[in-house]
């Protein structure tokens, strides 16, 4: 199925530059996402066995923990932060991309509460039907929301954060995650 190991290969960046582990946990979506696709696969033709069971606990680990905190990071810290920093006339457009934003997530919070449950029966060895069609509509989904925000969101807060308000953003991701920084 998958080298585990190749869920987790990209370097990570530090607090210290909060835009780049942004995009750095859009590697390892994209990456997890893959890995969906591959244990559903991989489930119609061995069933839910250990490499499956493992590869499911593993994707469950990162949304639950990692993914979760990757949507806290931007609805909590990063869109205010845009939003407090966009010149007023720019406010609308940007209110309309993070409006535009908030709503990807609630979708994509949606489709995990159909994917989790799956990929828990997984880890315990049972087959729940996870099928290539929701597995490919999750992949897709954050794909298109990845490709926005690497496209619209990262390089606005390249251009408008300053670089007191990326420490502060960085500070908060860092206690987030329970990590002392700075």
């Amino acid at each position: 199925m998958t080298d585990m190991t190749e869920l987790f290969e990209s370097p990570a960046a530090g607090f210290d530059d909060p835009i780049e582990i942004l995009d750095g946990c859009h590697h390892r979506i994209r990456r997890n996402c893959a890995c969906i696709e591959r244990i559903v696969a991989h489930v119609a033709k061995q069933g839910a066995d250990e490499e499956a069971r493992i590869a499911a606990a593993s994707v469950l680990r990162y949304f639950d923990t990692a993914g979760r905190d990757h949507h806290r990071d931007e609805e909590d810290d990063l869109f205010p932060a845009l939003y407090r920093e966009a010149p007023p006339a720019g406010r609308p457009g940007v209110e309309r991309l993070l409006e535009r934003l908030r709503a990807d997530h609630r979708v994509l919070d949606a489709l995990w509460e159909r994917v989790r449950p799956a990929l828990e029966s997984i880890t315990r060895g049972r087959d729940p039907g996870l099928t290539a069609g929701l597995a490919a509509l999750f992949t897709e989904t954050f794909t298109q929301h990845i490709a926005c925000e690497e496209t619209e969101l990262l390089p606005l807060a390249r251009r408008l954060l300053s670089p007191a308000t990326l420490s502060r953003l960085g500070v908060a991701m860092a206690a987030r995650r329970g990590v002392n920084y700075r």
